[in-house]
């Protein structure tokens, strides 16, 4: 008998996680289970949706992309999410990481500065029933310092360096997963902030550690690269 195309992409989405996430080297357990309960296809325009599983990004129109699931997994794992935490995204695009660092941590507030992929982003995610997500319009770059301090801060778009508002927004102990743009390529970057006072360009209240290279769309913004 035939697998009906919701069996198809379930068995795909295991597939994912045994053999794009686990097999390479992601080992949190919790970031596992959330990979393998969000149906990523969701999150695909309808001619990409059968390779939504591909180990590749994919278009989702305005000229932004869906990461590969690895990177997002990964990003998602360097965050060391306990579930409590309130978490800021930068770079909302189609919705899809938010959705599996909702099944992570406590609350999530996601900025995009696209209206329509935000407004899609934001349906999307209402109709799938999850509660613990704000889509909010802006300039990802400058956070939201009214809402600040974060527990954690994803950012899905390669800046130039780590943006000093974001530091800023961090809670004492929190970490910034964001990749930095360099001329070889973008290398995913984990910034911890260990001090109260903290100095992106010295270092100063920051441990910094390098994941390793990747590639994204850049971040535009005040505090990131021009339009």
């Amino acid at each position: 008998m035939r697998l009906g195309l919701g069996g198809e992409f379930a068995e795909q989405r295991a597939w994912m996680v045994e053999h794009q996430l686990r097999r390479r080297g992601i080992g949190d357990e919790r970031v596992l289970e959330a990979m393998g309960a969000v149906p990523r296809e969701r999150f695909v325009p309808e001619r990409y949706r059968r390779r939504a599983y591909a180990d590749s990004a994919l278009p989702i129109g305005e000229g932004q992309t869906i990461s590969q699931p690895w990177i997002v997994a990964a990003i998602c794992e360097a965050l060391e999410l306990e579930g409590l935490e309130r978490v800021l995204e930068i770079g909302t695009g189609s919705g899809y990481s938010a959705a599996v660092l909702a099944r992570l941590a406590g609350e999530v507030i996601t900025i995009e500065r696209v209206e329509e992929l935000a407004r899609t982003a934001r349906e999307l995610i209402a109709e799938m029933g999850i509660a613990n997500v704000e889509v909010v319009v802006g300039d990802g770059s400058e956070g939201l310092p009214e809402r600040a301090p974060f527990d954690s801060i994803a950012v899905h778009a390669a800046a130039p360096a780590p943006p000093r508002q974001l530091i800023d927004e961090l809670a004492l102990g929190g970490r910034l997963v964001i990749p930095i743009a360099t001329d070889a390529a973008d290398m995913l970057t984990v910034f911890s902030r260990i001090g109260e006072s903290v100095d992106p360009t010295t270092g100063e209240g920051l441990k910094r550690e390098v994941i390793g290279p990747c590639r994204f769309v850049p971040l535009i913004g005040a505090e990131g690269f021009p339009e």
